[in-house]
């Protein structure tokens, strides 16, 4: 017999926990599947040592939904975007500009928080909501849609039937899959590294991204640590330098982590240990299916710039959400995913093509395109008008 729910989520991540907690929230029951149980400890294997900075709307969606309470105190603030220049001959800063979140408001730009933390928080709230049943150890295997609702048979064997199903499981989604939703993807030949370090000159709040060849190196605050000022770190390298990099005995890469970074922190200091991923830009055809929502990775994957990727998942989220509750009574029909798909596609696509111009630029590797690169900060960031413009774009905020 079949488990019955207003909506099922498929993919318990950061995205997928969220959208647990929001429709919650909003009174649906819900039921989140996952293959993975969440590891929800620092030094625990398996942990993901990625950051997260949550923007200005994400956090109010945050707050709306029950979580923010919980992560407010563990969170560091990103007051200012700093980006650096270091396309010289040698690894220094030649440009540096300052984009600061007192031009467009009296809020931080956003918080930055571990990616195991959040998962912590997050199943602490969900473990208190009566209306949300988590099968973690369980992923998704099957659907079958009808005009009136969709079934979706787990890996264990069990079928649950749902008004809605919400694939928030990933950029190899197995419920776009199902649908048979394609997808185009762009591979870059590059891989970033990601950990923590401590370093002795405080981040002041400021998140750091500094360009040279191969990728954007990004400092993103994060609460001090054993005593010491601490940031998080994702190093975006060409594939074999960053294999390169993280099969480095721990005093080596620490050399060549504060080299990378201009010396502007001091010796840089592990703080974690290190993880490694691909980076690819990917796109779904359409973010909609007959009773299905795509959400997340499994509708959209961008390189880890400016802080988009989990942003625009949580627009998704406020997308459909908001569809939700203004006709509860149409939840997962084609009106409103039809009005889903309308509301962000254009969106993300304008977003993932934009993130792929900027990642490119960021690998530029010949002197002169790396000058060029210089001379256009340059002149953007003369611009108060464009400045101010580039930091409202770059919140999600029209």
């Amino acid at each position: 017999m079949a488990d019955t729910c207003d909506i099922l989520i498929s993919g318990g991540g950061i995205a997928g926990l969220t959208a647990a907690a929001a429709f919650a929230s909003s009174g649906f029951s819900v039921i989140c599947a996952d293959p993975a149980p969440p590891v929800t400890d620092r030094d625990a294997a398996g942990s993901d040592l990625r950051t997260t900075a949550f923007l200005q709307p994400a956090q109010a969606l945050l707050e709306r939904c029950g979580i923010w309470a919980r992560l407010a105190d563990h969170a560091a603030p990103l007051q200012i975007m700093r980006i650096v220049d270091a396309g010289g001959a040698r690894p220094e800063p030649r440009v540096v500009k300052d984009f600061n979140a007192a031009d467009i408001s009296n809020q931080p730009f956003g918080w930055n928080l571990p990616n195991w933390l959040l998962r912590r928080e997050m199943m602490a709230r969900l473990d208190g909501m009566s209306n949300v049943d988590l099968r973690f150890g369980t992923g998704t295997a099957g659907l079958f849609t009808r005009t009136d609702e969709a079934r979706v048979t787990l890996s264990d064997g069990s079928l649950v039937t749902a008004k809605l199903v919400v694939a928030c499981d990933g950029r190899t989604s197995p419920m776009r899959e199902a649908a048979g939703i394609p997808v185009k993807t762009t591979r870059y030949g590059q891989k970033a590294l990601a950990f923590a370090v401590t370093h002795p000159v405080p981040h002041e709040n400021v998140s750091t991204e500094i360009h040279r060849s191969g990728g954007p190196f990004t400092l993103v605050p994060l609460p001090d640590h054993l005593g010491q000022p601490s940031s998080a770190i994702v190093w975006m390298e060409r594939g074999p330098r960053a294999q390169e990099l993280l099969n480095l005995e721990p005093a080596a890469f620490e050399a060549a982590m504060t080299d990378r970074s201009c010396g502007l922190f001091g010796d840089l200091k592990l703080a974690s240990r290190r993880t490694i991923w691909p980076i690819i830009s990917q796109s779904a055809e359409r973010l909609n299916g007959e009773r299905l929502a795509l959400m997340a990775e499994a509708a959209h994957v961008v390189p880890p710039i400016g802080a988009q990727g989990l942003n625009m998942s949580l627009s998704d989220l406020r997308s459909l959400l908001e569809l939700a509750v203004a006709r509860p009574e149409g939840l997962g029909d084609a009106q409103m995913l039809a009005a889903y798909h309308k509301a962000r596609h254009s969106e993300i696509m304008l977003r993932v093509k934009g993130i792929d111009l900027l990642n490119r630029t960021s690998m530029l590797a010949p002197r002169p395109l790396r000058d060029l690169r210089a001379f256009g900060l340059n002149a953007l960031y003369s611009l108060a008008p464009v400045r101010k413009t580039l930091m409202q774009m770059g919140l999600g905020v029209k």
